[in-house]
């Protein structure tokens, strides 16, 4: 079936294929990843638009290699190439599920896996769960309380991150986890979501919000219908597979869980250590749909109503990998120490290997890993008239300017005009006028210098006072600024009662001599 014609997968900026933040990803049909000559090749595409990329054996830049879809072939050459360069290899579903990982083969300990095998008779298995999920409660309420203040799902979550503390059972914790995840998933569901305005049309209404974290079509977080939660769903799958390439990299078996119970085909290991990575995910999303628009055209729906990423979009959320691989390290080297406790090993044996954060080189010379040093892709930032991508910083486009721009004015001209017939606007200037007839009223004539006439005024202070400021020659007189910069323009000539204050702020006194 050929790809919809509504359905923009490149930009003109976007066919280059190149690694970004270290990936790459290919979607489309007829995807071809091979090596000629030392070389790898990758190829993608839809229709007649194909991108090509040869990479070297040094300074490709390449550390992972994401494939949506599965219409194409990876020669075993290719997946030999990767390994030699220790890049990974993910290929997920068009839904965002995972399919297939492959990545760099590490030594691994049979005494390890062995550990992780028993970890539930010999209690491991609760205490790493247990710091998991109070991890993940920890964020989610870090989140809660500095993104999206709501005290009652707050409440909730505290009170469940408590008791798994207390927990003894993973049922308990199980229990407590459900709950609060129902706290904090409510607190994002009438989040409003925003487009672009020539977007607005398009959009169906249930787009609008977050909505709810289960989707009506599958009764789970699978399927959603609404772009926020395809986001999630996605950048999830990616996370998955980081945690899954960690899991390997240190030893262990993804499959074989401590929280997640076994099912065919699920690295519940991998499900397991995510937990604690998931709220990072999570603030990313947030971050993307409140400081900006979403683009209608980042987003399809299917028949169904399941709402999908186009490729373009995916493989911009693939680039945040790199962070998400930062964050799993040290989650998946403690998950890994843990076990090694109740593993039966020599006493001299030492900690097993830290191969993704190198904790334990670090340490010997006196540093320590930081999670956060992988920068972030740049968030797309989009005109919020016509859904444009413009620069960081910016809120319209540069074709879309004068007309915001024009169209504010002509708001703003149309409150003025209604502010100044208000009834506290005419109460003002009610009070302004008592208080100017009553000063001139006070005013006696016999109070002015014989020598300050209105020749004086107009020949020496005049001329002076386009020396002063208009904030200054507003105070002194208690008039208003509009009145002050005429003054000071020459534009009006002030009441008499205003000439001798005048002439000492211009430094004007009798017998002085005449401005040349």
């Amino acid at each position: 079936m050929a790809a919809s014609a509504t359905v923009s997968q490149f930009t003109q900026s976007r066919k280059l294929l190149a690694p970004s933040h270290g990936v790459v990803t290919l979607f489309g049909y007829g995807i071809a990843v091979n090596v000629d000559r030392g070389h790898l090749i990758l190829r993608d595409g839809v229709g007649g638009i194909r991108r090509e990329a040869r990479l070297a054996r040094v300074r490709h830049g390449l550390r992972r290699l994401v494939v949506i879809g599965s219409n194409g072939f990876v020669s075993l050459a290719a997946l030999r190439w990767l390994a030699d360069q220790r890049a990974a290899f993910v290929m997920l579903e068009r839904d965002g599920s995972v399919l297939a990982i492959t990545g760099p083969v590490s030594p691994s300990d049979a005494r390890l896996r062995r550990a992780q095998s028993l970890a539930h008779h010999t209690g491991v298995a609760l205490e790493i769960t247990r710091e998991l999920i109070g991890q993940k409660l920890a964020a989610q309420l870090e989140l809660l309380q500095s993104k999206l203040p709501n005290p009652r799902a707050a409440e909730v979550i505290s009170r469940m991150s408590e008791a798994v503390n207390a927990a003894k059972t993973h049922d308990e914790i199980r229990v407590c986890e459900s709950q609060a995840a129902a706290a904090y998933w409510s607190a994002w569901r009438n989040l409003p979501i925003v487009y672009p305005q020539k977007d607005s049309p398009r959009v169906p209404d249930h787009w609008r919000t977050f909505g709810a974290r289960i989707s009506p079509l599958t009764g789970s977080p699978r399927l959603a219908v609404t772009p926020p939660n395809a986001m999630l769903n996605y950048l999830y799958a990616l996370l998955e597979s980081e945690s899954t390439l960690a899991i390997a990299a240190l030893g262990l078996d993804p499959g074989i869980g401590v929280l997640h119970t076994d099912r065919p085909n699920r690295n519940s290991l991998a499900c397991d250590i995510m937990e604690a990575v998931r709220p990072n995910v999570d603030a990313l999303v947030l971050d993307w749909i409140t400081r900006g628009p979403l683009r209608r055209a980042w987003f399809f729906e299917e028949r169904n109503g399941n709402a999908r990423l186009i490729a373009q979009f995916a493989s911009r959320l693939s680039e945040t990998m790199a962070n998400w691989r930062s964050h799993v390290a040290p989650v998946a080297e403690w998950v890994a120490r843990s076990l090694w406790t109740s593993a039966q090993k020599p006493r001299t044996t030492v900690h097993p290997s830290t191969r993704l954060t190198q904790a334990h080189r670090r340490a010997a010379k006196g540093s320590s890993f930081d999670p956060h040093h992988e920068r972030m892709p740049r968030r797309v930032t989009v005109c919020r008239n016509c859904g444009k991508e413009i620069k960081a910083g910016d809120t319209f486009c540069s074709g879309c300017v004068p007309e915001i721009s024009r169209e504010n004015l002509i708001k703003a001209a149309h409150a003025g005009r209604i502010a100044t017939v208000s009834d506290e606007a005419q109460s003002k200037r009610a009070a302004t006028q008592r208080k100017q007839v009553a000063a001139r009223r006070a005013w006696n004539p016999a109070d002015k210098p014989n020598w300050l006439d209105e020749r004086t005024y107009l020949d020496k202070i005049q001329p002076r006072l386009k020396n002063i400021t208009v904030p200054t020659i507003r105070d002194v007189l208690s008039v208003s600024e509009l009145y002050a910069t005429n003054i000071r323009n020459g534009r009006c000539v002030p009441h008499p009662r205003h000439w001798k204050v005048l002439a000492d702020l211009a430094e004007i006194a009798e017998g002085a001599p005449q401005p040349s």
